[in-house]
């Protein structure tokens, strides 16, 4: 007998939208990838590697492998992580409902604030967890057990076990462990940043771009935040690959790691030579966009074929988006979504009463800049990166602009379950559920951290840098930041052992064996060559050497020594053996 358990996560989610409005849920963000992390969407051939930044919508699985961690943002201030050999599934998602699926293994909701109207439910094999009001949840599943851990403010914490196929009782709360610990370090890391002063209360992503660009206000266009790093010839929009989305149609993924908020909200300007992205006045609320682009067709692109193309440009300062995506009455409808500054129609601002119908714009600023312009072939548009596919023949003079529904290619067909299958790896510290359900590819490559990917001392948090050395280089996808510690097994009675002290390095990881392992001894020293290991030549210079002088008896050998050696020697102003000496005379 399956328990149904209630506890309930509110994460704001926005309010229901008529037919003809924007639908105003975000979607949750794949915000953190570490180790070997696989996605799956309806209607894909095969497991892939997991898009960093991708918007996950309903059906989507994400499989952590044994090393591997994936955090989605589900809320300005609500993340879901999992760790371990976990498979996490995207149920279903409306404007006040989320609800997520685990199979198996750990997963964490990091909760710190709780907006009223909105749930989210958690399905096990255990059970169905509502969660409601703001606390840290865990959630780990095995094939012998389920068990919730809350804790919440002012309250003891609290363990609910349920058997699998049994009922539910509280057994005794484990202290946290060496994961609990990083996932509430990293929480309150990505709660502390100085870039939130300049964007809606609600944008995600917005700590990562602290540590990649740099804020300047202007008279025109208010706060605005530089990438740094950007080569001369980047532009917004070219460093990634579109993905279809069931919800929101074609969907920009970009490669970068702090490309969430300025490609689904705000606008990018061009200036002296950099481009910036400009969020706009601050507004009560942000609006999700799968993209911020103006697309263009045949024979908006021209080659040497004539052949037709698609192409876009990134849009400007407070141009109307028209959505290739939404209800029928909405797409096609020139909208400022979330857009609390000016309304510019083809260079020139506008009331916010005035009616714009789509066939009304023809001008989009960035199409000027150099390079803004991208443009690739139809049949390449979605099933590869935009650097690969990009053609740089582009004849701005003749853009078509899309006033409607993008039809660039046919929309993926529907699959109910991956078609590639694979054995689930087993652990031995917990039971596997059953290896026969559909598993990612083993091939499917891992995202390995770098060495140098270590974690900051000026903060307490876990997280290292989430890019590559040279992590400014923003058309290549930087490398994931330091992992996060493996968690302790929580189904047994056993108590864990007590919390190490505090340090700068992320805990140490396990073996495959589940045995820890001791990180590396820093002070040792590669050991120095043996001084009797010197080269021939030194120890040929070392044996004509004269011996040290270390008591009177060798001492005066030495001279006796040195003393027979000048009486071999010829003098020059005297004779040796009978003869005469060079130089002197004869009789």
């Amino acid at each position: 007998m399956w328990a149904w358990l209630a506890v309930v996560l509110v994460v704001f989610l926005g309010v229901p939208a008529a037919a003809d409005e924007p639908d105003t849920i975000t979607p949750p963000r794949l915000s953190y990838l570490d180790g070997s992390v696989s996605f799956w969407r309806l209607g894909a051939e095969q497991w892939t590697a997991a898009p960093l930044n991708t918007a996950l919508a309903p059906g989507d699985r994400i499989h952590t492998g044994r090393r591997g961690t994936a955090e989605l943002q589900v809320g300005s201030r609500a993340f879901v992580r999992a760790w371990g050999d976990t498979e996490l599934t995207v149920v279903d998602q409306a404007a006040d409902y989320l609800q997520l699926k685990i199979e198996d293994g750990h997963v964490v909701v990091d909760l710190r604030t709780v907006e009223p109207g909105g749930i989210i439910h958690l399905e096990t094999p255990g059970g169905l967890f509502t969660l409601e009001r703001p606390g840290y949840y865990r959630v780990d599943v095995s094939r012998q057990a389920t068990a919730l851990t809350t804790r919440r403010e002012g309250q003891p914490p609290k363990t609910t076990r349920v058997e699998a196929g049994g009922a539910g009782h509280t057994v005794t709360t484990p202290p946290l462990d060496a994961w609990d610990r990083w996932n509430q370090a990293r929480t309150d890391e990505l709660l502390h940043a100085a870039s939130a002063r300049y964007v809606p209360d609600g944008t995600y992503g917005v700590r990562d771009l602290d540590d990649h660009g740099d804020w300047r206000v202007l008279p025109t266009y208010g706060a605005v935040w530089v990438p740094r790093g950007a080569p001369a010839a980047w532009a917004p929009y070219t460093t990634g690959r579109w993905l279809w989305d069931p919800r929101f149609g074609w969907t920009w993924v970009d490669t970068a790691v702090w490309g969430w908020a300025p490609f689904h909200h705000g606008r990018w300007v061009y200036l002296d030579g950099v481009w910036a992205w400009a969020p706009g006045p601050v507004v009560a609320r942000p609006m999700y966009a799968p993209a911020l682009v103006a697309f263009f067709q045949a024979p908006g692109v021209r080659v040497t074929v004539g052949a037709p193309f698609v192409s876009w440009v990134a849009l400007g300062w407070g141009e109307p988006v028209v959505p290739w995506w939404g209800r029928g009455a909405f797409v096609g409808r020139p909208a400022w979504l979330g857009w609390g500054g000016p309304r510019v129609v083809n260079n020139v601002v506008v009331s916010r009463t005035a009616t714009v119908h789509a066939t009304d714009i023809r001008v989009y600023r960035n199409t000027t800049v150099h390079r803004a312009l991208v443009a690739v072939a139809p049949d390449r548009f979605g099933r590869a990166r935009v650097e690969d596919a990009r053609v740089t023949a582009v004849d701005t003079r003749r853009l078509t602009p899309v006033r409607g529904p993008l039809r660039v290619a046919s929309e993926p067909a529907t699959r109910p379950e991956p078609s590639a299958r694979m054995p689930r790896e087993l652990d031995s510290d917990r039971g596997r559920p059953d290896a026969a359900r559909p598993r990612p590819r083993q091939d499917a490559p891992a995202r390995t951290p770098p060495a140098s990917s270590a974690p900051r001392n000026e903060r307490p948090s876990p997280r290292g840098p989430q890019a590559r050395a040279h992590d400014n280089a923003m058309p290549r996808e930087p490398a994931p930041p330091a992992a996060a510690p493996r968690p302790e097994p929580r189904l047994s009675p056993a108590v864990p052992a007590t919390e190490p002290a505090r340090r700068s390095e992320p805990p140490s990881r396990m073996d495959e064996r589940g045995e820890r392992r001791a990180a590396p001894d820093r002070a040792v020293r590669a050991p120095r060559e043996p001084s009797d290991r010197a080269i021939p030549e030194r120890r040929e210079r070392q044996e004509r050497r004269a011996p040290a002088v270390t008591s009177p008896s060798v001492k005066g050998a030495a001279a006796r020594e040195r003393q027979e050696r000048r009486d071999e020697r010829p003098r020059r102003d005297g004779r040796r053996d009978g003869k005469k000496g060079f130089g002197s005379r004869s009789g």
